[in-house]
């Protein structure tokens, strides 16, 4: 059995109104997988009806109706919960949890991931991302900016995000991974690579102990390196596109979360290609940050269940 707590204070309390417009208050959001049973769901339900919740949302998927694996994400409604959510925590672990080897994930709604985001040089996801945050349209709270370049250190100040410049090189990169750990030790819940233009190595990864989300400059781990779009040109593409996936030390290799292309020809310019294909990363980054921030991404594998 594994538990994953997530009974965590926004680092922005003052933004909490705006990340859930609508939404009433007191709601919970339970996301489990386990071996597939019967009587999952049941106990389930049972155990939140018998503490007063009401289920608002409920999706479930299993990979194979005979010894699949299952999956779970609903949305309740309790009153109090904040104050309940550990004890009810808790006793999930014990009596549902344990009973099923289960391994969930219990969250408050109106408490958004705080997030750190990585970038470089190319600075067009990142500004979409603080757009949409600052404008209430992403569920999280972003808290820190982390770059290997100083260059985009004034447009952030605007947006009132602390901004580290870390620099990289191959001599140093030990020393600025553990500045960047250091740095992030206890303060996120997900760290977003918005066009970081280094490998995280697989010691980062596993000592950060949050999901790593990277936007990679292709519909498939194709024209990798150095001026993508200028080979997707030469080569005569007639799709480009973007991928998001969770980082893995298999660089561009980890479970994909969104994807989405747009049609070219041979009418379009490498500089077409650039612009186009910076439209798609904004996109597909910003819908994969709120599918995982909202907990409708659950991994299974190599792959991911996205509800």
């Amino acid at each position: 059995m594994t538990v994953q707590s997530t009974v965590q204070r926004s680092a922005n309390p003052d933004r909490k109104a705006s990340l859930t417009p609508g939404l009433p208050e007191d709601l919970g959001r339970l996301t489990a997988s386990c071996q597939d049973r019967p009587g999952i769901v049941a106990a389930v339900t049972a155990f939140l009806h018998a503490r007063g919740a009401n289920i608002v949302q409920y999706d479930q998927e299993t990979t194979n109706a005979s010894g699949g694996r299952f999956f779970q994400r609903l949305v309740f409604h309790l009153p109090g919960l904040t104050e309940a959510l550990p004890e009810l925590e808790r006793t999930f672990a014990e009596e549902i949890a344990g009973r099923f080897d289960m391994t969930f994930r219990l969250r408050d709604v109106s408490v958004p991931p705080r997030v750190a985001v990585f970038v470089s040089r190319y600075d067009h996801c990142l500004l979409d991302l603080l757009w949409r945050w600052r404008r209430g349209e992403l569920p999280i709270d972003i808290v820190q900016v982390v770059s290997n370049h100083p260059d985009l250190e004034v447009e952030v100040a605007g947006f009132g995000v602390p901004y580290e410049h870390i620099p990289v090189t191959r001599a140093t990169k030990a020393d600025a991974e553990q500045r960047q750990l250091d740095l992030l030790a206890g303060r996120v819940d997900l760290v977003v690579m918005a066009r970081y233009m280094q490998i995280l190595s697989g010691d980062l990864l596993e000592r950060i102990g949050v999901p790593v989300i990277n936007i990679h400059h292709s519909f498939l781990p194709a024209f990798a390196g150095a001026g993508p779009y200028e080979r997707a040109k030469e080569r005569g593409v007639k799709l480009i596109g973007a991928t998001a996936h969770y980082a893995t030390e298999d660089l561009d290799e980890g479970p994909i979360i969104e994807q989405d292309v747009i049609r070219v020809s041979h009418r379009h310019s490498s500089a077409d290609l650039v612009r186009l294909g910076a439209d798609i990363e904004r996109s597909v980054l910003a819908r994969a940050v709120t599918w995982h921030s909202e907990d409708r991404v659950l991994v299974n594998g190599l792959t991911t269940i996205v509800f």
